[in-house]
């Protein structure tokens, strides 16, 4: 027998491998099992044509119309949505940061606390606060605005906390024992740490929240994605496309530039 023969795989090892796959595929034949299949409809056929032939012949006159709501005025309402609710989560949710981080409090309990808060506003859907600022000030862009601004505080929170958590204390403890105050110490030992990575998970929800925004113009929450869902409505395929080859081109050059600014901030 050659010595460079590949050693035989434990017997405890062979059973794990076989019993993940036996779970992996009754999860799988499970999640086909639970969703219904009723068939193709008789009109599929020609309903794909005509999307593909709008797709293919866009309606280039939306792009800008001078008397009236065109694709331009829509994707500013949207980037200017996307900008002020950033704006908002990123101001607001720095208190929350520094209540969940566990290096900033003295108890246990008061960041366990900060934490189960930002989880629960990030639970709630985007589109769900959408709805509900809907109902209460109005259908769009100001409702758009609060939805995203109310919800990004769970994530930017979150990600905010880690970074705190993760910063070098050395230079706070200096500050604290040549007798600076625990504002100084804020100012000139924790926050020249974490800005940098404060503005690049800004511009990393940012990216989201410009694509979010689009969503949520199809509720009444403003922006491009009002005109998006009575294009829709009304089967005006070259309008949809290009409405959607508008936000792809959008998202994509904020994707660059975005990241092109956080490799340079991090």
């Amino acid at each position: 027998m050659s010595r460079y023969a590949a050693p035989v795989k434990p017997f405890k090892v062979r059973i794990r491998f076989w019993l993940v796959a036996i779970f992996l595929l009754i999860v799988y034949v499970w999640s086909f099992t639970g969703i219904p299949f009723e068939g193709i409809k008789g009109t599929a056929g020609q309903i794909a044509r005509a999307i593909g032939h709008g797709f293919l012949h866009p309606d280039f006159n939306y792009v800008y119309i001078p008397e009236g709501e065109d694709l331009l005025r829509g994707l500013l309402d949207t980037l200017a949505i996307s900008v002020l609710g950033t704006f908002i989560s990123a101001v607001l949710c720095v208190p929350f940061a520094f209540w969940a981080a566990v290096n900033m409090s003295a108890r246990g309990p008061v960041s366990a606390s900060g934490k189960v808060m930002l989880s629960i506003v990030r639970t709630i859907p985007e589109i769900v606060m959408a709805i509900m600022f809907i109902k209460a000030v109005g259908p769009g862009p100001f409702a758009g605005v609060l939805a995203l601004g109310l919800h990004s505080i769970g994530m930017l929170g979150k990600l905010f906390s880690e970074a705190i958590e993760n910063l070098d204390l050395g230079p706070a403890e200096a500050l604290t024992a040549s007798g600076a105050n625990r504002l100084q110490v804020l100012w000139y030992g924790v926050l020249p740490q974490v800005l940098p990575e404060f503005f690049s998970f800004t511009l990393y929800r940012f990216e989201i929240n410009v694509r979010s925004a689009a969503i949520l113009g199809m509720i009444g929450a403003g922006g491009i994605g009002t005109p998006l869902i009575f294009a829709l409505e009304a089967r005006s395929w070259p309008r949809v496309a290009i409405i959607l080859y508008g936000i792809i081109l959008m998202v994509t050059l904020i994707d660059v530039i975005s990241g092109y600014i956080r490799k340079r901030l991090v």
